[in-house]
């Protein structure tokens, strides 16, 4: 069920029963969180990002979903629910719980869509918007792997976004790919919006899902026109790209090229400049799910090993980690606060999914570590999914002098 073969190779045949969750062909069967982080780690890369909670499985009609079809345990929903007394949240975190995004501002959560097909929020810079992926079950029809034309029952995603208070939602973007009698989709992950709200990066194999891999896109929001971003990835597996993430500036944008060594995930930090098209490796092996700090200079991401994930912090130029802010093998999906003093990340405990919180006094790469209150409690957030923070700007601090870039030749890849 898992890989699909290189888009080098236009001429093979589609095989739509091999698109399990995993776009990437890496990840474990499995839909249970807790089973994978205790595992070897083999998934730490498939694990988080590549699907294991977005509910994009297509299944043959009449078929049923087994166990792993759904997210770990989740919360009832209501209005407030399993928020710490003592957390204090500035401006607004969004996440999802069971399906469905929750904002979070101070200690109060309120859930803003219930859908239960919701997934990867992120926040426009200017917090007016919630950019997510919303998915439908559709019958699709689509030849098989020397099976001959099959339907289907599939979850199709589709870039939406809604405000903040619940109302006004939007589509944007479908992934349904129709071509002659025969019914698709392709996937779209993880948007993220530019610091000037003009495109979105995201994750896709559009516009052809039977020829094309998994890899990192650009939407433009005012001509509605998603066009490949061009950069290399790794198509002896093949895997793909994930976890994009544009710099406080708009001038750089990270992204995570998918690999592995033997049987473990080895994914890799990469830098993009729109303008110029060049690109240039940041981390060593083993890096994903990057945050920039607020000024350009650090960057947090989180740590795979044999054993699960830790968050550590990376220095932006140099790609050498410079602080490792857990150690429990069970921590993931950090996200920078927008004042650049705490750091949210995802954490397992048994198969409850809580979001915690560390914060930083002083200057990199010596801060002080702060673990402060947890954000959530026994909540169940979906594990996939990671956090995005908005803080207005009338909250925020000065804007810091931003890093420059380290230069790198077009097209080239320097190891830190």
């Amino acid at each position: 069920m898992s890989g699909r073969t290189s888009a080098a190779r236009p001429s093979r045949p589609p095989r739509p029963a091999g698109r399990s969750r995993d776009p990437y062909g890496i990840g474990p069967r499995s839909g249970l969180l807790a089973p994978l982080l205790a595992g070897i780690g083999l998934a730490v890369v498939a694990l988080l990002t590549l699907g294991v909670f977005t509910r994009s499985l297509p299944f043959p009609v009449g078929s049923t979903r087994g166990a792993g079809g759904g997210p770990v345990q989740t919360a009832a929903p209501s209005n407030v629910v399993n928020v710490p007394p003592k957390s204090n949240v500035p401006g607004t975190l969004v996440y999802v719980k069971q399906g469905n995004l929750w904002t979070q501002s101070g200690n109060t959560a309120t859930q803003i869509t219930n859908s239960g097909q919701g997934s990867m929020p992120s926040w426009s810079p200017d917090g007016r918007w919630i950019y997510y992926i919303e998915t439908t079950q559709e019958g699709g029809y689509f030849p098989g792997g020397g099976s001959g034309p099959t339907r289907y029952l599939m979850d199709v995603p589709t870039l939406t976004r809604v405000r903040p208070d619940g109302s006004g939602a939007q589509k944007l973007l479908s992934g349904k790919y129709q071509v002659g009698p025969y019914t698709w989709f392709y996937w779209l992950r993880q948007p993220r919006v530019s610091p000037d709200e003009r495109t979105i990066a995201l994750l896709s194999d559009a516009p052809d899902p039977s020829r094309n891999d998994v890899v990192l896109q650009l939407f433009d929001l005012k001509t509605g026109k998603l066009r490949p971003s061009g950069v290399a990835f790794n198509e002896l597996a093949p895997l793909g790209h994930q976890d994009p993430a544009w710099r406080r500036d708009g001038k750089i944008l990270l992204y995570v090229r998918n690999g592995h060594d033997g049987a473990r995930g080895a994914p890799v930090i990469f830098r993009y400049d729109p303008v110029t098209k060049k690109t240039a490796q940041v981390s060593a092996s083993g890096y994903m799910q990057p945050s920039w700090s607020p000024d350009g200079r650090w960057i947090a991401a989180t740590r795979t090993s044999n054993l699960g994930t830790d968050i550590a912090i990376l220095d932006a130029k140099t790609g050498s980690e410079v602080l490792r802010l857990t150690n429990d093998d069970r921590s993931w999906a950090p996200i920078w606060s927008p004042r650049g003093d705490a750091i949210v990340y995802l954490h397992i405990e048994g198969q409850i999914v809580d979001l915690k919180m560390i914060g930083l006094s002083g200057s990199g790469p010596t801060w002080t570590l702060k673990q402060l209150p947890d954000v959530t409690e026994q909540s169940g957030v979906d594990g996939g999914s990671a956090p995005s923070w908005y803080i207005p700007s009338d909250q925020l601090p000065a804007a810091p002098t931003q890093a420059p870039a380290p230069t790198s030749s077009a097209g080239s890849s320097s190891t830190p």
